[in-house]
């Protein structure tokens, strides 16, 4: 089977097309013909290795210990594990696993839920991590409530995006801050205000928030607090480029410190859960319409290193996937 692989940290150019033996799923795993895929900024980190702890999340200093990249997918179950019970051979299916830009792929049966039955393999396989880590964010992290006045920061991207659907199908008032370009698409899946950072700092405009969720953000924790009403929450997803480090540290260290002074509660998310029954509803959501996966473009597998440095430069609106 061919699958992408790469030796090397380095730009999108060390990414090779590889012919690569088909995987056996284990006892608990399924085999899974890959019909898409989707990339994610873990993968950009893995690929580049611009964040050093990067390296060691990757188990390696000098060249990366697993050669894949991919954790998003959608696809038809090929076989399972004699321990698999939920799914059959011919089963549409999308979730999490690892080495996902390939023909085939073994998952583990709890990371994987059946594909919503009105989306495409493409717009499933944007959905697991993006819209599970805006859920959890959310749901789980900033407990958003309904009537909230919320601010999804980096709406424009693929985090951003369902985030600002997840809050409003919480039935929060959403505002939207991205770019000058992306206005039009925080509209489009229900922002009720939107900002162009660029033109405007909305941690200085006067107003309150009871929750920041900064998917793609640049300022320091102390602004943000600035903006929040006084048992608000402000949670760190993500930072744009070099800010990224030193988003996580402020987030991790002094963001519990300053909840214990206050009322208001700041930190970073951490990690995404990716679990069955978070897709399950992500499923749910989808089936019902209340959420809309937004794809920027589709590359086919030979073409994943073009669209690493489509997806490197910083300007895609929704997802880029990689169809099989």
């Amino acid at each position: 089977m061919k699958a992408i692989v790469y030796t090397k940290y380095g730009p999108p150019d060390v990414l090779a097309l590889k012919e690569i033996e088909k995987p056996v799923p284990k006892d608990d795993e399924v085999l899974v013909k890959v019909r898409a895929a989707s990339i994610n900024a873990a993968d950009w980190h893995l690929l580049s290795a611009d964040v050093f702890l990067i390296r060691l999340m990757a188990g390696g200093l000098s060249k990366p210990k697993a050669t894949r990249l991919g954790s998003d997918l959608a696809g038809q179950v090929e076989a399972a594990g004699k321990d698999v019970t939920q799914f059959k051979q011919g089963d549409d299916v999308f979730g999490w696993g690892h080495g996902a830009f390939a023909d085939y792929m073994c998952a583990q049966e709890k990371t994987l839920a059946r594909k919503p039955a009105n989306l495409t393999f493409e717009q499933a396989a944007a959905v697991p991590v993006a819209g599970l880590t805006a859920l959890q964010g959310l749901r789980d992290k900033g407990q958003v409530q309904p009537g909230q006045k919320v601010v999804i920061y980096g709406a424009g991207g693929g985090v951003g995006t369902f985030a600002v659907q997840i809050a409003k199908s919480c039935r929060a008032e959403v505002t939207a801050v991205c770019g000058s370009k992306n206005l039009d698409l925080a509209s489009s899946v229900g922002a009720d205000h939107v900002i162009d950072y660029t033109q405007e700092d909305f941690t200085r405009n006067g107003q309150k928030y009871d929750l920041i969720l900064a998917v793609n953000g640049y300022h320091p924790i102390w602004e943000y607090r600035r903006a929040l009403s006084p048992r608000g929450a402000y949670v760190m997803v993500g930072s744009s480029g070099n800010h990224i480090l030193q988003a996580m540290l402020q987030a991790m260290l002094l963001g519990p410190l300053m909840s214990r002074m206050g009322t208001q509660k700041m930190g970073s998310m951490g990690i995404t859960r990716i679990n069955q029954a978070d897709l399950i509803f992500m499923k749910e959501l989808l089936e019902a319409g209340k959420i809309v996966p937004v794809i920027d473009r589709c590359y086919p597998l030979v073409e994943t290193a073009a669209a690493f440095r489509y997806f490197g430069a910083g300007h895609t609106r929704g997802k880029v996937v990689i169809t099989m």
